[in-house]
């Protein structure tokens, strides 16, 4: 059986550099690109009225399609599979539940994604990740 790594993809030069070196790296890895649609928290959420989530959940939904095609013409050009998965929740958190629900044996992450400035160390989510993974969590640069 194949090792299982998940790489949380956004579509940024980050992004994409973790999922080239996942390939690299793991020659013989299942691999699974993880699109986040980062949901609303606080009360903010509380005060949206339903039919004002939706199609913005499904615009959302959609952009994360488009982003994870790209990460597929990456697999293909290199002559692997990909699997492909989309979830809504804080990235941080929906990454490490995605990767010990579904019993990834790796995290490959992009040193920071496409919100905000790049950090000098590490972008939120991915120190974040790395604090919270009970398994081996690879930073790309």
């Amino acid at each position: 059986m194949s090792e299982r790594i998940l790489v949380p993809y956004d579509g940024s030069a980050p992004s994409e550099k973790a999922l080239e070196y996942a390939f690299d790296t793991f020659p013989e890895g299942d691999v699974t690109a993880l699109y986040v649609i980062p949901a609303p928290e606080g009360y903010r959420a509380v005060f949206e009225d339903a039919e004002d989530r939706i199609p913005a959940a499904d615009e959302a939904h959609d952009q994360g399609r488009t982003i994870l095609d790209e990460a597929g013409s990456i697999a293909t050009e290199r002559g692997r599979a990909l699997e492909t998965e989309i979830v809504t929740g804080k990235p941080e958190r929906a990454i490490v539940e995605l990767a010990e629900e579904e019993a990834f044996e790796t995290i490959v992450i992009g040193s920071h994604g496409r919100e905000g400035v790049s950090r000098v160390l590490l972008g939120s989510v991915a120190e974040s990740v790395v604090r919270r993974s009970p398994i081996p969590v690879f930073v790309v640069r």
